[in-house]
């Protein structure tokens, strides 16, 4: 078997991989909620740190043109807009 990992021991990763192989389909989602989370606040804070004097609208849009796409984040923008 290789080795996903360079830096973990091959016994690790063997159980790594055999204890998401038994976690539920639920556990798997949480888990891909909390990565995905924690990308999207590793994302802002590097915004404002880019963008220090961004306001948390201005910053939101600036997250939301980074995950959608600015294409797709002015149409989803241009509706919340006009709903309001």
């Amino acid at each position: 078997m290789t080795t996903l990992y360079s830096d973990t021991h091959p016994k690790m990763e063997a159980l790594l991989i055999q204890l998401l192989r038994q976690a539920s389909p639920t556990r798997k989602m949480n888990m891909l909620a909390q990565l995905n989370t924690s990308a999207r606040l590793l994302a802002l804070m590097g915004l404002r740190t880019r963008y220090p004097q961004a306001s948390e609208t201005e910053l939101r849009r600036k997250l939301a043109d980074l995950l959608l796409g600015e294409e797709l984040a002015r149409k989803v923008y241009i509706e919340s807009n006009h709903a309001e």
